[in-house]
């Protein structure tokens, strides 16, 4: 009996386009007709919109070369699926991180160690390489650590616990050869947490309180180890000299080495991709992707003078230390210091250069170098983002120290910019390129005045995440949104970040870790902890491997789909390279079965 005609290929499209992705996949294996309709291209772009419920005006990312291996590449790509728990923490994991190479990470804790993991073992499993312990140096905890550019050098920040109890934070610098510790720095605050500026230099800072509100923040440039043929030269200079207000202070301090942008890895200039698509279609080229037209989401002593100021203990979740006021004390004496704060910085503040940031001529682009700090001017919770280009003669502490090149009038250093982000900023990432900065706040209500800098506003428990573009020093115009804490002001602690190429994670207070698509500005996965997520972290060898640190103590690895099922597969027998060494082998065997006498 024959078969009758098959249904028409628009037919079993129109089928297709009610069904879901699965059942249209497992549909494709019936026959080669239905196998076709199942790879058609308008049928993933309907599958595509429709099920991770992106605005159609969103365009397809420039890199994807078809639709159905996009939607696979969100699907199967994520780094969602638990394969591994780490446990050999014994309190709260506060923060992860990979070094440039990929092949370890390091995790800092409550239970005050340092420990240094492996992930290039032959079964694919993360080991524990090596732990060091902080409290022979009287550290309450370990909070960050970061690999130097070369991943011989590792920075580790915590909590120094000094005479009565006061709480600054201290900066200490590993060895990876040998694991021997080589240098420590005081830094204060402690949620300065420090960075590196280069292989051999690192930024830690200092605190010195002026009066009851103003204080003045000094940034110093630290060589990590002293060597023997350099004794008579210099392993510490003065990099910055800010003046604080309203109780604010300069915290989380990082690197940006922001090159000229000819490759970003994230495209939202619009303008720039706009014209280059213009200027590729003037050349004859067919330009195969519209636009990007969607919105994405005091002294200068090292040794603290106020080392006698009593603590209590607010080092609990990590908070910055605040200077205690009276009840007693009127507002208008606040209000009266800070007036003379402001003019005082006025007269004695050094201008800065506007051609620093100004954007460069057409051809005449450059490398730029900026640090990024939080602070703030109205309230002591951080609600800006600093920037201050360092320069090259700034890269060394060689030269001029302590501020000798400036005039005695010039007593602090300006902020080149300021981005305010109208909240409670809790975190800060920067991506691969170092192009743009992500940034989790917690919104202040719209429209919100501040009358007394010791009460800001209450804070919104929706964590938004900001993206800024650093070669154009703005905001993004739609931040990304899922994540959820529930602190108040006065406990609201770190919660860190992380970027690879295509995605964005984050921790969060609501036992979750968070990924979301960079161009499509959605959330893919939610990774489940038993408590609070504090600090999640990327592979930069391999963004299908992700990890997160969270206050259950533990450390868990996740992988894609796609990773789990190649691991899970048995390995391949290796196929000869081609036909004829094929036979040769062959009649090889069959010789030497004949000359062993063998049939």
């Amino acid at each position: 009996m024959e078969s009758g005609p098959g249904l028409p290929d628009s037919l079993v499209l129109e089928i297709f386009l009610y069904l879901p992705h699965n059942v249209v996949l497992n549909a494709g294996l019936t026959c080669r007709q239905w196998f076709a309709v199942s790879r058609d291209e308008f049928l993933w772009r309907e599958l595509f919109y429709s099920y991770y419920r992106i605005p159609r005006s969103v365009p397809r990312h420039p890199a994807a070369v078809s639709w159905y291996r996009e939607f696979k590449r969100l699907y199967d790509c994520i780094p969602c699926v638990e394969v591994q728990t780490l446990r050999e923490h014994h309190d709260q994991v506060l923060h992860l991180a990979f070094s440039h190479r990929g092949h370890r990470f390091s995790s800092c804790s409550k239970d005050c160690t340092v420990k240094l993991w492996d992930t290039e073992r032959p079964d694919g499993s993360i080991s524990l390489v090596h732990s060091s312990s902080m409290r022979q140096f009287n550290w309450g905890y370990t909070q960050f650590s970061q690999f130097n550019a070369d991943d011989t050098l590792l920075l580790v920040s915590g909590v120094y616990l000094g005479p009565h109890h006061s709480s600054s934070g201290e900066i200490a610098v590993i060895s990876l050869e040998n694991y021997t510790l080589l240098s420590r720095v005081r830094n204060k605050p402690y949620d300065v947490f420090g960075c590196w500026l280069n292989e051999t230099h690192l930024i830690s800072g200092n605190l010195h309180w002026i009066g009851n509100m103003t204080s003045c923040s000094v940034l110093w440039l630290n060589k990590a180890f002293q060597d023997i043929e350099s004794e008579n030269v210099n392993v510490v200079k003065r990099l910055f000299k800010i003046q604080n207000i309203n109780a604010s202070t300069i915290r989380t301090v990082m690197v940006a080495h922001c090159r000229r942008h000819d490759t970003p890895d994230l495209l939202l200039d619009y303008e720039a991709q706009a014209q280059c698509q213009q200027e590729q279609l003037q050349q004859g080229g067919r330009s195969q992707h519209q636009p990007l037209l969607f919105d994405l989401g005091a002294t200068d002593n090292e040794e603290d003078e106020d080392e006698e100021d009593s603590d209590d203990n607010s080092e609990e979740r990590r908070e910055m230390r605040l200077p205690k006021f009276s009840s007693k004390v009127e507002a208008q004496d606040r209000e009266l210091e800070t007036k003379v704060a402001k003019l005082m910085g006025s007269r004695c503040t050094k201008a800065s250069d506007p051609k620093l940031l100004s954007p460069p001529a057409p051809g005449e682009e450059e490398d730029k170098t900026y640090l990024l700090f939080t602070t703030g001017s109205l309230t002591y919770s951080p609600h800006q983002i600093g920037i201050k280009r360092i320069m090259p003669d700034q890269m060394t502490t060689c030269g001029p120290v302590l501020g000798e090149e400036r005039s005695t009038e010039e007593f602090f250093d300006s902020l080149d910019h300021v981005i305010d982000i109208h909240g409670h900023i809790i975190g800060m990432g920067l991506s691969p390129d170092h192009r743009y900065l992500y940034v989790n706040s917690r919104a202040w209500p719209a429209g919100c005045v501040i009358s007394d800098p010791m009460s800001p506003p209450p804070i919104a428990e929706e964590i938004d995440l900001h993206v800024i573009d650093l070669k154009s020093l703005r905001e993004e115009r739609r931040s990304l949104r899922a994540h959820r804490a529930f602190t108040p002001n006065d406990e609201c602690f770190f919660i860190f970040l992380d970027v690879s190429r295509d995605f964005v994670a984050s921790g969060a207070e609501d036992k979750h870790g968070y990924i979301w698509d960079r161009h499509y500005n959605i959330c893919l996965a939610r990774l489940r902890h038993d408590d609070v997520v504090n600090s999640v972290a990327f592979s930069p060898a391999d963004q299908e491997l992700l990890l997160s640190a969270s206050d259950d103590s533990t450390i868990k690895v996740w992988r894609s789909p796609r990773m789990v099922r190649l691991a899970q597969s048995p390995p391949r027998p290796p196929r000869p390279r081609n036909l004829l060494s094929s036979l040769l082998g062959r009649g090889n065997a069959a010789t030497n079965a004949n000359m062993n006498g063998k049939p």
